[in-house]
């Protein structure tokens, strides 16, 4: 009973553990970090600002009003609020005004603010969306990265099964006198090279999630594990990729090279708004204001006061700037110059896309002929083993030759499996710049 308790006990706990641990695609990890980056909160935080800038532009078109109430108690020769007459004795007040203005107009810089910080928003969300994409392609590379580091550990753990097969024919034919007692030693050494590499595989495995988690923003401890799909290589082409074709794609799906137009946008009405400021600007303004004297209390009451000292203006404010420091002069310079840099950064954006997208395309291609090349190193190899193996069992070579193949076979595979995913990879990032969803079928 005590046994059926205690294997009760562990199997919970097993089932416990494998609800624990959650299956994580490659599509969930990408939209969980475009959703949870600290990166991408930060563009996400410029986005609002640069709303809240709009904003503010389109408040500018609305009148200001304000109210102020005060009071207090003069000393000495002081002047009656509500007479205007000195006086050599104390008093005390108190009064209110409520004032208002509007801009009538100001050479048209309000409404370009505002037209300029509609492009400011778009700009800045198109920048948010670049950020977010490249983290997306970091996602990515590391869920590779762990498929990758996956598939060699369990490649180590197939050669320590092989080596330790060879390791028990050989005993068995030193036991019956076929090889001399010492044939074992160089598969002894070769288990143990094996078990160090299940060692480092097994670590480099556990980096690889530790560098995914830091991207989704998990804690380290948060137990995760990505879905293994079957890895096909797509029957891609990459010789036929046109530098021409995917160049114009990532022009049109690339978020960073339309936020730089919307910047040049946004930098040309910056000039207007300089212009404008040199043009006179025309103001309305309308306010109330009463008080109250202490002085005057003798003949009549607060509220009497209030009535008869309330009054009334409006106001009209043309604003005329005939020299004003070469200030206006200089801004408009100044905003030129920002157009012309934007300018020059859309043309450095658009060239360093295109040499990323020339780089990604000779990648591709070059890692196309290392993993045909491996394909053929890892055949030959696998031939070289089996015959190695039954000229082993035949006793026509030693322990060493045939571990010398064995050797040669493993390291065959390790290559293959990192050129296949080196391919898989390059391969994704063109299908990136061709606006592509990044995906592992």
């Amino acid at each position: 009973m005590r046994n059926f308790l205690a294997l009760l006990l562990l199997l919970s706990c097993s089932f416990v553990s494998l609800q624990a641990q959650e299956s994580w695609s490659l599509q969930k990890c990408v939209e969980y970090a475009r959703q949870n980056s600290l990166t991408v909160k930060q563009a996400q935080y410029g986005v609002l600002q640069s709303e809240l800038d709009n904003k503010q532009a389109r408040m500018n078109l609305l009148p200001n009003l304000s109210a102020n109430v005060r009071g207090g108690y003069q000393f000495g020769r002081t002047i009656d609020p509500t007479t205007n007459e000195f006086k050599n004795e104390s008093i005390g007040f108190n009064g209110f005004n409520v004032d208002a203005g509007v801009t009538l107009f100001s050479g048209l810089v309000i409404q370009n603010s505002i037209k300029q910080s509609k492009f400011d928003v778009m700009a800045s969300k198109l920048d948010a969306e670049a950020t977010a994409n490249d983290i997306s392609l970091q996602v990515a590379s590391s869920y590779l990265s762990i498929l990758l580091a996956e598939e060699q550990l369990e490649n180590a753990k197939v050669r320590l099964a092989l080596s330790e097969a060879q390791l028990a024919q050989t005993d068995k034919l030193i036991a019956a006198g076929s090889v001399p007692p010492n044939e074992n030693l160089d598969i002894i050494a070769q288990i143990a090279r094996d078990q160090q590499t299940i060692i480092e595989a097994d670590n480099l495995v556990n980096i690889n999630y530790l560098t995914l988690k830091q991207l989704l923003e998990l804690d380290p401890n948060t137990d995760i594990k990505i879905v293994r799909p079957e890895v096909v290589i797509p029957a891609a082409n990459p010789e036929a990729f046109s530098l021409e074709e995917v160049f114009n794609s990532a022009l049109s799906t690339q978020p960073q090279i339309e936020a730089g137009m919307m910047r040049s946008r946004s930098a040309q009405i910056g000039e207007r708004i300089a212009y404008g400021r040199s043009f006179p600007t025309l103001n309305v303004g309308a306010g109330m204001s009463s008080n109250f004297s202490t002085i005057a209390q003798a003949f009549a009451s607060y509220s009497e006061q209030i009535e008869q000292n309330f009054g009334q203006y409006v106001s009209v404010n043309l604003n005329i700037p005939i020299y004003s420091n070469h200030r206006n002069k200089v801004g408009l310079d100044r905003a030129r110059l920002v157009t012309l840099n934007q300018d020059v950064a859309n043309r450095q954006a658009k060239n360093l896309l295109k040499t990323n997208v020339q780089r990604a395309i000779a990648d591709a291609k070059a890692a196309k002929e290392s993993y045909a090349a491996a394909q053929r190193s890892e055949e030959a190899a696998d031939v070289a083993y089996e015959n190695a193996k039954r000229s082993y069992n035949l006793g026509a070579i030693n322990s060493l030759e045939f571990t010398t193949a064995s050797n040669n076979l493993n390291q065959a595979k390790v290559s293959l499996i990192q050129a296949k995913y080196q391919y898989l990879f390059n391969l994704k990032v063109v299908d990136f710049y061709m606006g592509k969803t990044l995906e592992i079928n």
